[in-house]
């Protein structure tokens, strides 16, 4: 014999699951009648149970699972800044991979969400200003700073990218830099010991608190990562995608891109 209460909750459940195969339990006359009288409709609740689904290649998720792959497929972040007199290419390419890669990508304007004027003309729309992309979400996966001599200045004599750029090397975050934007670490005093690249022009910039590296594309020591030019920024890019992502989802880009293999 079902047990009342147990009857009334299981039904309850289940009619509700199933009131598209019995269009007729859809009042709340009806199934307050079934409710009251678990006893009559026993033969119901049977068949409710035969048209449950019980294959154990598909268990019923808990919800600490669910939260927990929702969390896995999660994309990593990144913040893109852009200042006046910033490098087009470099900020172009490097957001245009990382989002072909599936990374989410905020392009934060420094003074503002207003359009930026950059090094050759180009004006570049933030996705919204600094001040709100900190607000939104304090820290990123990777910040990443474009080169241009006048951006990368603009970038060296700000404090909130100096602050910002040392909470991230605290964390342990990927910090990337390109062509003159290196200069930027020296201003505010980050990355110390590490191995940099940057625009050849800008190399004696570079103090004594770094090693710097001439003749390669890119730069990778540690969590820091530093690239030539706009001609290297495919480079930059991919290596960004291979330490956000992996190797295959690099390969996957460079292969769509036709960089190599052409």
């Amino acid at each position: 014999m079902i047990k009342l209460h147990t009857c009334r909750s299981i039904l309850y459940v289940s009619l509700l699951r199933q009131s598209l195969i019995f269009p007729e339990f859809k009042t709340v006359n009806c199934l307050m009648s079934i409710l009251s009288a678990p006893r009559k409709f026993a033969s119901y609740f049977k068949l409710v149970n035969l048209l449950q689904p019980k294959s154990r290649n598909n268990p019923v998720k808990s919800s600490q699972t669910v939260r927990n792959l929702k969390i896995s497929k999660m994309s990593k972040s990144a913040l893109v800044i852009i200042a006046q007199g910033a490098e087009e290419m470099e900020t172009v390419i490097t957001v245009d991979m990382l989002r072909r890669a599936g990374v989410s990508v905020t392009m934060a304007g420094l003074d503002g969400n207003s359009p930026v004027l950059c090094s050759r003309q180009v004006t570049l729309v933030p996705d919204k200003s600094l001040a709100d992309a900190l607000a939104e979400k304090p820290q990123y996966d990777a910040v990443i700073l474009p080169g241009g001599l006048e951006g990368s200045d603009r970038l060296s004599k700000s404090d909130v990218v100096g602050t910002l750029l040392k909470e991230h090397e605290g964390s342990g975050k990927i910090i990337a830099a390109i062509c003159a934007a290196p200069t930027a670490f020296v201003a505010h005093g980050v990355g110390k010991g590490k191995k940099i690249t940057s625009y050849p022009t800008t190399k004696e910039k570079i103090t004594s608190d770094y090693t710097y590296i001439e003749g390669e594309k890119v730069v990778i020591d540690g969590n820091f990562v530093t690239s030539r030019g706009p001609g290297t920024a495919y480079w930059f890019g991919l290596s960004l995608i291979e330490l956000l992502t992996d190797k295959e989802k690099a390969a996957q880009v460079e292969k769509g891109m036709i960089i190599t293999g052409y």
